[in-house]
């Protein structure tokens, strides 16, 4: 296993260009199984989340040609009826539930390994398969596999979550947007990945209407058109990198960005002392001498608060606040996987059921860590270039999952790492 290197303190200075989003990418690969005309994706992120939903599609009759250095995928779909996402692909990758909507859209069939991922949390399926069996589909779960039939096809109906769930909304979507009649959706996330997944599938010919903050109405189509579409840039990469730039009185341009989709993290470095200056398609942060703690954040879904996939990243921060902090987890309960790896650096953090408290002003010293999941991942190497020494970042895979070559760009910003392969 791959392993990062990290000598510190670093202090980062310079520009970087956000890749394209991962969460964004991986639900318009599986509505490409929708299709019967080429579809053409373009600004992929080359990470290994990707590559492992590029082999599901491939396993599922897709064919499969690159661009410009992977960075666009031309995918072509069989006339083959393969419905079948096995537990080799779907294990390691949480998204590859996503297909299960396309393929009974398709197939009026589908068999469906239950996903893997980052072990942040409990994330059950239910409500992706009580939504989509109000289009007229039943379920039986056996050996781990989600077995799935609509003999007649699927029909449109009313559909309320009982949460906010980004995938279990993706999925209904892509489900709901060839089935029959009309499809109304209730309490809908809304993050800015499921509006590029609604933008691509209306520029393809797809009947979806936003008709309220969290509503919408999808009115089937029999086909989709051949489309060219290109994936937002990654908000997770970006707001980490926004982070970074406040470590250590650090300061940062980061190019070809919209900030306007990380409003919330954005206000947070504000408010802890930081510099933020927004032009066209880029963000300038510079970080504070002294920077000031935050008395209570939570997060929340999208777009009212701190997003859960940022929480890791802004506890680093915080550790070098002057003052105590707490931070609330509310959508993931395994999301503090992070904290005992931190405190081997030194960090003084004391959790408290889904609250972690904060001591500021901590001195770090490098030390040897493992990685537990993707964002916790990330959060090490921002603590690691600030601690004072060496520090040894295990299981890599995790932040490989979601990062794109992440230490080539670190390294460009002033940050001393390598990575070692065994």
């Amino acid at each position: 296993m791959d392993k990062f290197v990290v000598n510190g303190p670093s202090k980062i200075s310079g520009e970087v260009s956000i890749s394209g989003s991962k969460n964004s990418a991986l639900p318009i690969l599986a509505a490409s199984l929708l299709f019967d005309k080429k579809v053409t994706i373009k600004n992929l992120p080359r990470v290994k989340d990707i590559d492992t939903m590029l082999k599901l599609l491939k396993s599922l009759g897709s064919k499969i040609s690159f661009k410009n250095n992977k960075k666009i995928a031309i995918i072509s779909n069989s006339k083959k009826n393969n419905y079948f996402a096995p537990y080799s692909l779907v294990k390691t990758m949480r998204a590859g539930i996503l297909v299960l909507g396309p393929l009974l859209a398709k197939f009026k069939k589908a068999k469906v390994s239950s996903p893997g991922g980052c072990s942040i949390g409990v994330r059950p399926i239910d409500i992706h398969l009580k939504a989509i069996s109000k289009l007229g589909v039943k379920f039986k779960i056996n050996k781990g596999y989600v077995n799935a039939n609509a003999k007649k096809g699927l029909i449109g109906s009313k559909i309320r979550f009982p949460k906010i769930s980004v995938g279990a909304t993706e999925n209904t979507i892509l489900a709901a947007c060839c089935a029959k009649g009309t499809t109304i959706i209730k309490n809908c996330a809304i993050e800015p990945e499921i509006k590029d997944l609604t933008n691509f599938l209306r520029a393809a010919g797809a009947n979806i209407k936003w008709i309220g903050k969290r509503t919408l109405k999808i009115n089937g189509v029999k086909n989709l058109n051949s489309i060219s579409y290109s994936i937002m840039n990654d908000r997770i990469e970006a707001g980490t990198f926004c982070v970074a730039a406040c470590l250590n009185g650090g300061s940062l341009k980061i190019r070809n960005f919209d900030a306007k989709i990380i409003n919330a993290e954005l206000e947070i470095l504000k408010k802890i002392g930081a510099i933020v200056k927004i032009s066209n398609n880029m963000i300038e942060v510079k970080g504070p001498k002294k920077i000031k703690n935050i008395n209570y954040i939570k997060t929340r879904e999208y777009p009212n608060a701190l997003a859960t996939d940022m929480q890791a990243q802004f506890m680093v921060l915080l550790l070098k606040a002057n003052g105590k902090s707490v931070i609330q987890e509310s959508i993931f309960e395994n999301r503090f996987m992070h904290v005992p790896e931190l405190r081997r650096l030194g960090a003084r953090i004391n959790i408290k059921g889904n609250k972690a408290i904060i001591e500021g002003t901590t001195e770090l010293e490098g030390a040897e860590l493992m990685s537990s999941d993707l964002r916790a991942s990330v959060a090490l190497v921002l603590a690691a270039f600030i601690s004072k020494g060496t520090s040894i970042i295990n299981r890599v895979y995790h932040l490989d999952r979601g990062y794109e070559k992440i230490e080539n760009k670190l390294k460009k910003i002033g940050v001393k790492i390598k990575r070692l392969s065994r």
